[in-house]
């Protein structure tokens, strides 16, 4: 008998199911970033990794007339966006692309670009100021949120991860990371511990129940032992080790 190869994009959707904003920022903090980027109402928006479109959807929110662009590779996370944006009356003004963020072609002229949770798909942090930026027009905000080593990374963190202790830096040194590439924050949020725990626990728990709620189906048991499997990295590895940076960034 065949089984149905599991499909990952699809799993990690149905995990951010219960988390759509697909960071450890809770909605409050989110709206008060977005505040501070302080775009006018007619503000051009483009979200690079926008998975299910949390934040693009947000960023309309607070720019009654502005237009929005998202950008993933996940068919499942944009058919989402898609979905509650047109709950929200907002599909008018969202348009959806699929395709790798680094092939959406710069034209300069967005008021606000976002790459949150996401830096990975450029290279890194510093990639991303780069290319991410070539979005940005003159007088134009970048927000981009990166992991930082809060304490020195434990062997199990590192393990947890599959990283390298050079991967991330510290606090300090994402700030100082982004001046050296032309950019300087006004306003910047570090995710705090309720935020990391809610955000896990809605992954993990998000998978869990979709698993135990569909027990005949192919990938059931795939996604109860990616979702035990991610607890434990979390919990024994880089919980309270691993922190997350939210920047609000002009040109210097």
């Amino acid at each position: 008998m065949l089984t149905l190869p599991v499909d990952r994009q699809r799993l990690s959707s149905i995990a951010h199911s219960h988390h759509p904003i697909a960071a450890p920022i809770f909605g409050v903090n989110l709206n008060r970033l977005l505040r501070r980027a302080g775009r006018q109402p007619a503000a051009r928006v483009l979200d690079l990794g926008c998975g299910e479109g949390a934040w693009a959807l947000q960023a309309l929110a607070h720019y009654p007339d502005g237009h929005a662009d998202g950008v993933d590779v996940s068919p499942y996370a944009l058919e989402r966006a898609a979905s509650v944006a047109a709950e929200r009356g907002l599909a008018h003004r969202l348009t959806l692309h699929e395709r790798d963020a680094r092939t959406y072609v710069p034209d300069g002229d967005y008021d606000l670009v976002l790459c949150v949770g996401s830096t990975h798909v450029f290279g890194g942090f510093g990639e991303t100021l780069v290319l991410a930026g070539r979005h940005v027009n003159a007088d134009g905000i970048l927000m981009v949120g990166e992991g930082f080593w809060q304490v020195p990374p434990t062997p199990e963190a590192l393990a947890a991860l599959n990283a390298q202790p050079e991967e991330f830096t510290d606090l300090a040194g994402l700030v100082d990371a982004a001046e050296r590439a032309g950019w300087t924050p006004v306003y910047a949020h570090v995710s705090d511990a309720a935020e990391w725990d809610d955000y896990e626990w809605s992954w993990i728990g998000s998978l869990t129940e979709w698993a135990l709620d569909n027990p005949g189906h192919p990938d059931a048991a795939e996604a109860l032992t990616v979702a035990r499997e991610h607890r434990d990295q979390w919990l024994r590895g880089y919980r309270n080790v691993l922190g997350f940076l939210t920047l609000v960034l002009r040109r210097i």
